[in-house]
């Protein structure tokens, strides 16, 4: 593997990385503020953990796929469609 197809790799994982981050930091002040929405008008009535959960459950699957805890269409998987592809082709 040369230099430059390191650096593409290494900057591909950044940016998953950042998105990953930036999903978190969403997460976190969207549920915050719905939060705080759902408390004001009608203390007793709770609604905004649903979105909670579900965005919950994709967030921690974006953790698995950014950490390496899934596997699956990752930048291996790629690589073997695209030789697969390649071979297909001649």
């Amino acid at each position: 593997m040369d230099n430059q197809e390191r650096y593409e790799r290494a900057k591909g994982k950044v940016k998953e990385l950042k998105a990953f981050y930036t999903n978190l930091i969403a997460f976190v002040l969207v549920n915050g503020g719905l939060f705080f929405i759902d408390l004001l008008p009608s203390p007793g009535s709770w609604w905004f953990y649903w979105v909670t959960i579900f965005w919950g459950i994709g967030l921690v699957l974006h953790a698995l796929t950014v950490f390496g805890g899934i596997q699956f269409l990752g930048a291996d998987w790629e690589d073997k469609k695209i030789k697969e592809y390649m071979e297909k082709d001649r």
